[in-house]
C-alpha cells in the first residue's frame, strides 16, 4: 500500500467476482474437397446458402464434402471450414501460365507485387469454376463505345483526390461478367462491379479510404485478382502528382480466364487442412468431423487434433475397406463396419457411426450416398442449443436425423449388438418413428464413464470453462486467500451444471493438502475437482408379473 504524505482519503476497490465463463460446446470444423473458395485457410460458415457462396454448389467430385457441411450446418449455424489442397489445381488466368493462388496470405506474400507472367487477371480460386470469369475495364475515353455502359450510373471521370492534386481523367469502371453461368446459372450474368475506382495509386475515396482500384478489388472482389495493370496509351499508371494525365486504354478492355483446373485432394491433403485446427489458440471448435475418409484420416483427426487439444471431439463414418459405401446388400456389412473401427485408435474424443444415409442433390436433381458424421455432430450441436452437451444425443428425442430417404445400411437387433459392443453408433431406422442415432459410445476401448459421448462432452465443457476461469490465478500468490478466490468461482459454477442434471455430485479441493511447500516453492497452483456424472439410460428392464386375484398390490414393494 503507497504512504499518504498528507491527510486525505483513498479510495480502493477490490473484486471478488470472478465467476467461471460459459463456453461454446456447438462450434463444427471441417476440412474437405470443395470447388470453389480459398485453400487451407479455414472460412466460418454460418448456412448452406453460405456455404453454396463461398465454396461452390455440390459436384459429382465434391458432393461428399458439400453435403457433410451442409448436413451439420441443418442442425448448427457455426462450422469453421477448410477447403483441402488439390496439389494440381490451378487458378485461371488472363494470359500466360496458370497458377494456384491458396488465399490471402498466398497471394499477399507471391503475387501482390506483380503479374508473376499471369496477365492483368486471376480467378480469386482455384478450380475450372474461375474459367467462367471475363473482366472488363473501361475508362472515360472508352466508355461511351461499351457495350456494358448500362451498367453505370454515367462515365467514369477524375476523382476529387486526384483533381486536388492536378490529376484528370482517373477513374474506371470495373466489371466482372459470369461468362458461361458457371456461378450464376445465367451466361453473361454481372457477378461484381467496381465503379469509380482510379487508375492512381494514391487516389483517396471522399471518406479518405484507398481508392486505388488495384487495391479495392482485391481486397473487395469474391471472385478475381488483379495482378497488373493493363497495357494503356500515354502515361504509365502510378501515382497521382500536379499535371498528371492519365493515359487512355486504346479499348475497351476485356479478358476471358482460363487455364483453371481442378483436382481432387488426397487423403494426405485432407490431413494437412484438418492439421490447421490443431491449434486450439486460433481455434474454438467442438466438433470436428472426417466426412468421407479412410481410417487412417480419421485416426489423423483423432490422434493429432481431438488428444492433443482435449477440447473437442472427432466424428467418423464407416466405409469398406475400398472406400466405398456400405450397404446392406454387402456380403458382410457388419464384418466391413467392424473392420475400419479396428483400425482406429481406442479415444474417448472419437465417435463412430454405421455409414452413410440417402439423401436428395437438389443442386444437380440426383439421390447421393452421403456419411453420417455430419448429421452425428449436427445433434450433438442441436442438443447444446436445446439442452446441454451432457445430454446424450442419441434417441428418440434428440437422435432425430434430417433429409433421411433411406439409409445404406439399418443394422436389426442382432447385428447392432455385435457393433455396440465394438464401439459403434448404430443409426436406425424404426418404421414410424424416423432416423436415429441409436447409441452414444465413444471409440473408447476400455469400460469407463469416458465411453460414452455425453460424459466426454460433460467433461469437455467443465475442463475448459473452469481452466479459463483458473488463468485469473497466474502470477497471484499461492496463498489461503487466492485458493478460497478460486473455490468461489468453481462451486457456484459446478452447483449450476448440477442443477442442470449434468452431473449428481462433486467437491473441490484446493488447500494447503495439494499445495504443499513444495508445490509452492515449484510456483505451482493445483486444485483437485471429483466430478460425479450423471450417465445416459443405455439399457432398460421391464420384468412384468402375473398375479392372482388376491394380491393386494399395497403389499408389493415398488
Amino acid at each position: 500500500m503507497a504512504f499518504q504524505l498528507s491527510p486525505g482519503v483513498v479510495v480502493k476497490e477490490q473484486d471478488f467476482t470472478s465467476i467461471v465463463p460459459n463456453v461454446a460446446t456447438s462450434s463444427g470444423a471441417f476440412a474437405g474437397n470443395f470447388q470453389w473458395g480459398p485453400i487451407e485457410d479455414p472460412v466460418q460458415i454460418v448456412s448452406e446458402n453460405n456455404l453454396v457462396e463461398r465454396f461452390g454448389p455440390p459436384t459429382d467430385a465434391t458432393f461428399d464434402s458439400f453435403f457433410t457441411a451442409a448436413n451439420f450446418l441443418s442442425y448448427s449455424n457455426n462450422l469453421l471450414t477448410v477447403r483441402a489442397d488439390t496439389t494440381a489445381a490451378r487458378n485461371a488466368v488472363a494470359t500466360g501460365t496458370a497458377v494456384k493462388i491458396k488465399n490471402l496470405n498466398d497471394y499477399t506474400s507471391n503475387y501482390v507485387g506483380g503479374s508473376n507472367n499471369v496477365g492483368t487477371v486471376a480467378a480469386k480460386w482455384a478450380g475450372t469454376r474461375g474459367n467462367s470469369i471475363k473482366v472488363e475495364i473501361a475508362d472515360s475515353a472508352t466508355f461511351a463505345s461499351w457495350a456494358n455502359k448500362g451498367k453505370f450510373d454515367r462515365a467514369p471521370g477524375t476523382s476529387a483526390s486526384v483533381a486536388a492534386a492536378g490529376g484528370s481523367d482517373d477513374e474506371l469502371h470495373v466489371l466482372v461478367i459470369d461468362e458461361d453461368g458457371l456461378f450464376t446459372g445465367t451466361a453473361g450474368a454481372t457477378l461484381e462491379t467496381f465503379a469509380h475506382v482510379s487508375a492512381a495509386s494514391d487516389a483517396k475515396k471522399f471518406d479518405g479510404s484507398n481508392n486505388f482500384y488495384k487495391d479495392v478489388i482485391n481486397s473487395q472482389s469474391r471472385f478475381i485478382w488483379w495482378m497488373d495493370h493493363p497495357t494503356v496509351t500515354g502515361t504509365a499508371w502510378g501515382a497521382a502528382s500536379s499535371g498528371t494525365t492519365y493515359g487512355d486504354l486504346a479499348a475497351v478492355y476485356a479478358v476471358s480466364l482460363t487455364g483453371g483446373v481442378d483436382t481432387a485432394p488426397t487423403a494426405g491433403n485432407v490431413q494437412t487442412a484438418l492439421s490447421i485446427f490443431a491449434n486450439d489458440e486460433l481455434y474454438d471448435i467442438s466438433l470436428v468431423m472426417v466426412g468421407k475418409a479412410d481410417a487412417a484420416t480419421a485416426t489423423f483427426a483423432i490422434n493429432n487434433i481431438a488428444e492433443v487439444r482435449k477440447d473437442c471431439m472427432v466424428f467418423c463414418s464407416a466405409e469398406d475397406a475400398s472406400g466405398n459405401t456400405i450397404l446392406a446388400t454387402d456380403a458382410d456389412p457388419v464384418g466391413d463396419i467392424t473392420t475400419y473401427r479396428n483400425s482406429l485408435p481406442s479415444s474417448s474424443y472419437g465417435v463412430l457411426d454405421t455409414g452413410s444415409k440417402y439423401q436428395y442433390d437438389r443442386y444437380n436433381d440426383k439421390y447421393r450416398y452421403v456419411p453420417l458424421n455430419g448429421d452425428i455432430a449436427g445433434l450433438a450441436a442441436r442438443t447444446d442449443y436445446d439442452q446441454d452437451a451432457w445430454f446424450s444425443p442419441a434417441g428418440a428425442s434428440r437422435g432425430q436425423i434430417k433429409n433421411v430417404v433411406k439409409l445404406a445400411f439399418s443394422p436389426n437387433k442382432t447385428q447392432r449388438d455385435t457393433l455396440y459392443q465394438a464401439g459403434v453408433n448404430p443409426v436406425v431406422t424404426f418404421p414410424g418413428n424416423g432416423t436415429q442415432l441409436f447409441g452414444d459410445k465413444t471409440l473408447l476401448s476400455s469400460e469407463s464413464a469416458f465411453n460414452r459421448i455425453n460424459v466426454r462432452r460433460l467433461f469437455i465443457v467443465l475442463e475448459k470453462a473452469i481452466a479459463i476461469a483458473a488463468k485469473a490465478q497466474l502470477f497471484e500468490f499461492n496463498d489461503e486467500f487466492t485458493r478460497n478466490d478460486f473455490k468461489n468461482a468453481v462451486n457456484p459454477f459446478l452447483r449450476d451444471v448440477q442443477g442442470r442434471r449434468g452431473i449428481t455430485d462433486f467437491t473441490v479441493v484446493c488447500d494447503s493438502t495439494n499445495n504443499t511447500g513444495d508445490v509452492v516453492d515449484r510456483n505451482e497452483f493445483r486444485a483437485d475437482i471429483f466430478i460425479k456424472p450423471n450417465r445416459a439410460i443405455n439399457f432398460i428392464t421391464l420384468t412384468f408379473v402375473a398375479s392372482k386375484s388376491s394380491v393386494d398390490f399395497s403389499e408389493i414393494g415398488g
